[in-house]
């Protein structure tokens, strides 16, 4: 792997197609995937939020930073964050996530504009945009490759305004910010709609019901699970809870990756 993890992972971005980044919550699911042959990793705001018995939103910034630097230690592959909004509301602000970021090791994060504040779910455009031109004047200015991702969170927040998203991304993508996202698309059709609006990458949250082919087929370049690996790990851990409690059996324990593999794997 080169030294410079941020243009290893720009490089993903540029190639033809799309590639999958999976979102592990800890350093045993982080190393995990990076075994099983994911080329890079991400973050998960709720995922590692969840894994601590907190909600979505419930990690300080510092916190999900120390988070940041054990995932950066754990694997050899480019890492980027899950940053929600940064450290703050301001512009100033999103340009000192950028820089904790890159000193945290980061190949890249995400800015959303989902303020934290349901009741003011996102920021004013104006504000949203100045924030994203912060953080890409700040990633422009390190020392190493950066990519930013810009998230536009309408979808997320009870404002399924198509329009709006792609205004917001546009502006985002003028703004410096290298990688397009609006998580919470549900079809297709929206998704090609975002792709065909913008000139620079797009990320798409993975959508039950549509393969990688046809996400690529759509304009994607990169497609992220969010929490959806988190939810599955509960999701396993409650069918299994329910078949013990309510059959007395423990057939589960057939399906799960075998103790040996996981030994061979932290012993490495």
């Amino acid at each position: 792997m080169r030294d410079d993890k941020g243009a290893v992972f720009r490089a993903l971005h540029e190639r033809a197609g799309a590639f999958l980044i999976p979102n592990p919550w800890d350093v045993g699911t982080a190393k995990f995937l990076a075994a099983l042959g994911f080329e890079a990793i991400a973050t998960t705001s709720a995922g590692y939020a969840f894994s601590r018995g907190r909600p979505d939103g419930g990690v300080p910034f510092d916190e999900m930073m120390a988070h940041c630097r054990e995932l950066v230690a754990a694997v050899d592959l480019p890492v980027s964050a899950d940053l929600e909004k940064g450290k703050g509301d301001t512009p100033d602000s999103a340009a000192e996530t950028v820089f904790a970021a890159e000193a945290a090791g980061l190949a890249g994060c995400s800015i959303e504009d989902f303020s934290g504040d349901e009741a003011d779910a996102i920021y004013d455009f104006g504000l949203a945009v100045e924030r994203i031109a912060a953080a890409a004047d700040a990633a422009r200015a390190l020392r190493r490759d950066f990519v930013l991702t810009a998230r536009a969170e309408n979808f997320l927040h009870g404002r399924p305004d198509l329009d709006d998203t792609i205004r917001r991304l546009q502006a985002f993508e003028k703004a410096g910010a290298d990688v397009l996202y609006a998580p919470g698309l549900s079809t297709i059709e929206q998704v090609k709609t975002v792709c065909s609006a913008m000139t620079k990458p797009v990320n798409v949250l993975a959508i039950p019901g549509f393969a990688m082919s046809a996400l690529v087929e759509a304009g994607v370049s990169r497609v992220s699970l969010g929490s959806k690996l988190t939810t599955a790990a509960f999701g396993a851990v409650e069918a299994a809870a329910r078949e013990m409690l309510d059959q007395g059996t423990f057939e589960y324990a057939r399906k799960g990756t075998s103790f040996a593999t996981l030994q061979a794997l932290f012993s490495a």
